[in-house]
């Protein structure tokens, strides 16, 4: 099981507390929004569960490091790929200013 089903999970209203399973461990936590702590959960579990069937390894804490470090390799290249993409939409949308800005003075020296 991955996360506990919504209707098993446990909440507690005040502090928006929720009970969640990662590889078979059981976590309360605590957040702003429960329904996405329990997405997070899910990802995490499946990504130790990923680790532990692609290994010989039983060690839970060597899997919840070697499952951190491949979400950590996923959100780097997630970030290298936003930084590449939106430097180059920073240059086009530069050389576009740059345009319109010689454009105006191009006028105002006419003028």
């Amino acid at each position: 099981m991955a996360t506990m089903p919504k209707e098993q999970a446990v909440r507690d209203p005040q502090n928006a507390s929720v009970r969640v399973e990662i590889f078979d461990q059981a976590y309360n936590l605590r957040g702003s929004d429960p329904e996405y702590i329990l997405k997070l959960a899910d990802y995490v579990d499946g990504k130790m569960r990923a680790v532990a069937q692609a290994t010989s390894t039983v060690d839970t804490a060597r899997l919840a490091v070697l499952a951190a470090l491949n979400i950590a390799d996923e959100y780097h290249i997630l970030k290298r790929q936003h930084e590449k993409n939106g430097n180059t939409e920073y240059l086009k949308r530069a050389h576009r200013l740059s345009h319109a800005l010689d454009e105006v003075l191009d006028e105002k020296s006419r003028s």
